[in-house]
């Protein structure tokens, strides 16, 4: 299933014995040489669409495994005609090892992912060390991971996790996308509902040492 090219489904993916993917055919030749990012978790793609609005300099690929979202996010960048996005549908951790070559990322944007708040599913939370690692070896040098979280103790859960590789990771202030409205650190749909429950919000940002 292809959203008129803006969706990329997951049985389209190439075998993984392939190897990486040439992300640049993706995009056309004249965004062939545009930076990469991908944001992980990209529900129903208002980070994307409002950002790779602001930088159509920048390619960017959001993972959505959820089937409508990814539907409605790829639909959403086809509608604003933004032919610097793709929505993939798949497992982003998987897609990433298999099909991103090293050091061919600016960043990766990683907010509000699902915390599994209940301790015998902490192990499923896509933030952790190794992961971590992983991201590092995608990341072209200076190459950061913005993270954003309404969960207080996932968030401490990052800290730890991004202290673990702080060997490879340097901690730097956050600071929100050029899509975020004032005082926001995103300005998704996600932050927008729930900041006007009073939820606290938390970021950091990791950049390749």
């Amino acid at each position: 299933m292809n959203v008129e090219g803006f969706g990329i489904f997951q049985d389209e993916l190439p075998p993984i014995d392939q190897g990486f993917i040439d992300f640049s055919t993706w995009f056309g030749a004249e965004n062939s040489h545009k930076p990469l990012e991908i944001e992980i978790g990209s529900g129903k793609g208002t980070f994307l669409v409002q950002q790779a609005a602001l930088t159509p300099n920048v390619n960017y690929i959001g993972i959505e495994w959820a089937k409508a979202y990814w539907k409605y996010a790829a639909d959403r960048a086809r509608r604003h005609n933004l032919t610097n996005v793709k929505v993939v549908r798949a497992e982003a951790a998987g897609f990433i090892r298999s099909y991103v070559a090293p050091l061919s990322l600016r960043q990766v944007h990683i907010y509000f992912p699902d915390p599994w708040p209940k301790a015998r599913h902490n192990r499923r939370r896509i933030v952790q060390e190794p992961f971590l690692r992983t991201l590092v070896e995608k990341l072209q040098p200076n190459g950061c991971i913005r993270l954003a979280t309404d969960h207080s103790d996932y968030f401490a859960w990052m800290e730890e996790h991004a202290a673990k590789a702080d060997d490879v990771l340097e901690r730097l202030e956050y600071q929100s996308p050029e899509s975020a409205g004032e005082g926001e650190l995103v300005g998704s749909n996600f932050e927008r509902k729930y900041r006007r429950e009073g939820r606290p919000f938390h970021g950091m940002v990791l950049r390749k040492r």
